[in-house]
């Protein structure tokens, strides 16, 4: 999930370099899936710690 929402948001800095104003909407989706993805991994982490 960060991968991908790393990517997306290269891809906007990309965009927006390339002169481009208006992006769609599924694009800034895309993005906040990098923040979701680090919550869910250290969320990982921290329960597989406490296993051991």
């Amino acid at each position: 999930m960060f991968g991908v929402g790393l990517l997306a948001i290269i891809a906007i800095f990309g965009l927006f370099a390339a002169g481009h104003q208006d992006l769609p909407a599924w694009i800034s989706v895309v993005a906040l899936l990098c923040p979701a993805g680090l919550i869910f991994g250290v969320i990982a982490t921290v329960l597989n710690a406490r296993r051991r």
